[in-house]
Parts: C-alpha cells; sequence; structure tokens
C-alpha cells in the first residue's frame, strides 16, 4: 500500500505539468525543471537511505523517510508559485528512498529465488500508484485544482505509513557496525547536488558558461574527493570493491542508457500530446493526457513482475536484450508514426513495459549479486543511476523542445519531437554493449 500511495504521488505531475506550465506562466525548460526537483532529493538521499537500512533496519528508517514526504506533500499541495512548488518537490523526492529500503527487508525474509519475484512485485506496486496517479490527477486538477492532485495522494501515504509502523515486524539491521560514514555521506550529496545543477544549466549552457564551467570543476573535485575518503574511510558508505564486479558495473550503466533514452523520449509525449501545431498534436487537456498515459503505466506496473519472474526462469541477460529491442523498436516506429493518438499510446506502452523489464532486472541482478549486509547500498545507486539518467532525459527532452520553438511561439516544430525520439532510442541501444557482462562471475 504504501509503494501504491508514494508511486501516486510521484507520477502526479507528469499528466498535469502543461496545466502547470499555463497556470504558473512557465517555459519549457522550467516546467523540465519542475518536473527533476522531485528526482533531486531522490538522487541525494537515495544511497543515505539504502546505506542506513543496512545499518539500522529498513522499517526503522522508512517511518521517518515518509515523514519528510508528507511535509513535501503538504506544501506541493498549498504552493501558490514556482519557488514553493519546487520545495514541495524537493522534499517529495525523499520517497524514493523507500524502494532501497523494501529490498532490504525482502531478502532477509525470503530465499534468492523468492526475492527476485518479491522485488518485481514491489516495483510493480510503486508503479501500480504511478497508474492510479497518472489517472486521477489530470481529474482532479481540472474538477477540484491543482493543490488536491497532491494532497489526496500525501493522505493515503499518511495512511500507510501508519499501517506498516503498526503491522510490520522490525528487521534487525545487517550490520553489527553502526557507525555512519559522514564525511562520505556528505561528499555523495554533494556530488549528487552539483550534477543535478549541471544538468539544470545544461539547457541554458549558452548564457551561463562560466556557471556551468565552475560546477564541472567543482564535481571533479567532488568526485575525486569522494574516490579518497572511500578508499580509506573503515566503514565506506560503498565499497569501492564492489566495482570490479562485472555484474555490479554492467547494471550500473545498463541503468543509465535505458533510463536516459527512455525519459529523454517519454518527456515528449504528453508535450505532443498537448501541443496544437500545424499538421501535428492534438491539444489535449491534462485530463485527456492522463487517460492516454494510463496504459504506459500499466505497462509498467506489470513489468515488475513480469521480469521478476523472467529473471528467474531465464536470467537478467535475456530479459535486458529482450527489453532494449522492443525499447529500440517502439521509438523507431514513433519516429514515423505519431499523427494519431492510438500511435503515441502504444509507443509509450512498449517503451514503458520493455524500460519496466530492463530496469527491474538489472535492480534483481544488484541486489542478489551482493551480500546481504550491501543490499540496500547497491541497490540505491541503481536507483540513484535511475534517477540521474530520468533527470538528465527530462532536461534534454525540454532542451530539444526549447531549441524547436520558433521565435514568438511557444510550440515547439515537430522535428524538435522526432529528433527527441531519434536520441532515445540510439542512446537505449548503447546498453547492449555491457549486457554481455551482467551473468559473469554470478549465478542467478
Amino acid at each position: 500500500m504504501l509503494a501504491a500511495a508514494t508511486g501516486a504521488l510521484e507520477s502526479a505531475l507528469t499528466p498535469t505539468l502543461p496545466l502547470l506550465q499555463r497556470e504558473l506562466s512557465l517555459t519549457p525548460a522550467q516546467g523540465a525543471l519542475v518536473g527533476i526537483a522531485l528526482y533531486l532529493t531522490g538522487a541525494i538521499l537515495l544511497p543515505i537511505t539504502g546505506n542506513l537500512g543496512d545499518r539500522f533496519g529498513g522499517k526503522r528508517v522508512m517511518t521517518r523517510l515518509m515523514g519528510v514526504v508528507v511535509v513535501g506533500g503538504l506544501v506541493s499541495s498549498l504552493a501558490p508559485n514556482l519557488p514553493l512548488l519546487l520545495l514541495g518537490q524537493v522534499l517529495q523526492g525523499a520517497m524514493l528512498g523507500a524502494l532501497p529500503l523494501s529490498f532490504i527487508m525482502v531478502r532477509k525474509y525470503l530465499s534468492q529465488g523468492e526475492s527476485s519475484v518479491a522485488i518485481g512485485v514491489v516495483s510493480g506496486l510503486f508503479l501500480a500508484g504511478g497508474m492510479l496517479g497518472t489517472l486521477i490527477s489530470g481529474p482532479i486538477a481540472e474538477g477540484l485544482s491543482r493543490h488536491w492532485m497532491f494532497a489526496i495522494p500525501t493522505i493515503g501515504i499518511v495512511v500507510a505509513t501508519l499501517l506498516v509502523h503498526r503491522l510490520m515486524p522490525d528487521d534487525p539491521p545487517a550490520r553489527s557496525d553502526s557507525r555512519i560514514d559522514w564525511p562520505g555521506l556528505l561528499l555523495m550529496s554533494g556530488i549528487l547536488l552539483t550534477l543535478m545543477l549541471v544538468l539544470a544549466i545544461v539547457p541554458e549552457a549558452g548564457s551561463q558558461p562560466i556557471e556551468l564551467g565552475a560546477l564541472v570543476v567543482l564535481l571533479g573535485v567532488l568526485v575525486t574527493g569522494w574516490i579518497v575518503v572511500e578508499r580509506r574511510s573503515r566503514a565506506p558508505m560503498f565499497d569501492l570493491r564492489l566495482l570490479a564486479q562485472p555484474a555490479i558495473w554492467s547494471s550500473y550503466v545498463i541503468t543509465f542508457a535505458v533510463c536516459l533514452g527512455t525519459s529523454l523520449s517519454m518527456h515528449l509525449v504528453p508535450q505532443l500530446l498537448a501541443a496544437t501545431g500545424d499538421g501535428y498534436g492534438f491539444g489535449a487537456s491534462a485530463t485527456d493526457i492522463g487517460f492516454y498515459l494510463l496504459p504506459g503505466a500499466a505497462a509498467a506496473a506489470v513489468a515488475g513482475p513480469v521480469a521478476g519472474v523472467t529473471v528467474r526462469r531465464f536470467g537478467s541477460r535475456a530479459a535486458v536484450i529482450v527489453g532494449v529491442v522492443c525499447m529500440m523498436a517502439a521509438l523507431i516506429a514513433m519516429v514515423f508514426l505519431h499523427g494519431e493518438i492510438w500511435h503515441l499510446v502504444v509507443g509509450k506502452v512498449l517503451v514503458a513495459l520493455a524500460s519496466g523489464v530492463c530496469v527491474t532486472a538489472v535492480v534483481v541482478k544488484t541486489a542478489t549479486a551482493v551480500d546481504h549486509s550491501d543490499t540496500g547500498t547497491a541497490t540505491s545507486l541503481v536507483l540513484v543511476i535511475r534517477v540521474v539518467a530520468a533527470a538528465a532525459g527530462m532536461q534534454i527532452g525540454g532542451a530539444f523542445l526549447t531549441a524547436g520553438t520558433p521565435s514568438g511561439s511557444n510550440i515547439p516544430t515537430e522535428s524538435a519531437f522526432v529528433t527527441g525520439f531519434v536520441i532515445g532510442g540510439a542512446i537505449a541501444v548503447l546498453s547492449l554493449l555491457a549486457v554481455r557482462k551482467l551473468d559473469k562471475g554470478v549465478k542467478e
């Protein structure tokens, strides 16, 4: 229930982003910034929550984390302007930390084969909540107001968190050493924050070259410092020796490529549905967009359990290969076929299903390739990469649309959408270069 409630709150923004852009007078680039604000906090907190969950127990950390999410939902629901809406989305981003905490508890109480399916089910419930949020946020925003589309899922999170606290058994920490690597955690937070700021500035790099260059230099310094600290720490936040395992580093590479390609291309779909160009676009309302995106959300929800069963029977490598090929085929088709609403709906379904299978497969691989004491940390980094890639994809997609909008108009050209579909597919295909390493040295 908690996974479904958090998924609903996360997805509330997607179908209503064009509506928010109109009501708050946002540019496409500002709309993309609102979209990544949630992922900003998620990227920072994911490795922290995973590490804390390994050390102190998943349930204990999760209940406290949901308190932050509830505050964020309330701020977003009451926000009258862009700055407060951004603040609310930043606080809501803490919800992403619930996933590695769930994986910790799954691995503690289930066998490896059962864990593969259970991780897929948990991921599927999160995405099922996303499906619900996609369905109800548009009608709520138009029938009541945009404020209620955040308030209603937040109420669901409050109820679900109380049930988790009351009904779930406490899980003992997987690590006997409870020391926290604060220097490593702070440096990792700085790395992710700087990286997200770089992504936010990239679309306007031409007007802010000095700021962008300074952030890139700072990012390099932080990464170097983090590596030095982790190598010297007695209780590192992330054991860098894990990266030497082919199953781990290939999972990270595949996740980045698949999620970057998916986010870039799928950010364009609601924008194309809402556009009213000459011979393209459909002028769809927020409610209509929510219904059009619903089948894709359903496919993503199904992808988790499907991936879990597929990995258990055929292995992660087979699941990823099939997913990437299907995703590539769908995006190629959307390049040529986007003149009817059903073209976009079917394309979104295929991409969501394929991407969901790929990401769940690599999460399962990562979770089962490490010791129990590293489950939260290792899987949280997969999810961090997913978040960073999703944010980067949205920014790149927003940059394509901004660059493709003629002067004096607020409607991007058709070629901007086509270019985004092409680039998204090409990036996803690059993940196949790392697939052959996915099963090396580890038994499913």
